[in-house]
């Protein structure tokens, strides 16, 4: 059986995490990862874009990355240094990066939920302004189980 998806039943679901640069200081480190949004059982991410929104201003180191390892969460954005970011970065992390020769592909594919993380590092005491964003594009096809 097939049907046809009308608006209000998309495939995917969009995370937004906003990080001001007071968020951003006060999360730095693998220590303190923040949560950011969930695979779920079925699914996969599509694309994660990272636009920085208001300059950071303090700090010329200050870097991210999203994923799932708690260790090490660059499956999706990889020691992006956000502050010299001239354009919205997507799609960095090692899995992307791996797997993305020839267009876009899903990764972090689970069959149990998953939680993705951010995890700041840098200089983040001296930040005294500046927002980013992070979009996370997940394909849900588990809610239509």
């Amino acid at each position: 059986m097939s049907s046809k998806l009308v608006n209000n039943e998309a495939l995917e679901d969009v995370y937004i995490y906003v990080a001001d640069y007071a968020h951003i200081a006060a999360n730095a480190t693998s220590a303190n990862q923040v949560t950011i949004g969930q695979i779920p059982a079925g699914g996969g991410v599509k694309q994660v874009v990272v636009y920085e929104a208001t300059a950071l201003v303090g700090a010329s180191d200050i870097t991210l990355d999203v994923g799932t390892t708690a260790g090490d969460p660059d499956e999706f954005i990889d020691a992006l240094d956000v502050d010299a970011m001239t354009a919205p970065v997507y799609n960095t992390g090692d899995l992307f990066e791996a797997a993305n020769a020839g267009g876009i592909d899903l990764v972090g594919l689970t069959n149990t939920a998953t939680d993705i993380v951010a995890e700041w590092n840098g200089t983040v005491a001296s930040l005294t302004a500046g927002k980013v964003i992070v979009a996370i594009t997940v394909v849900n096809p588990g809610k239509f189980a």
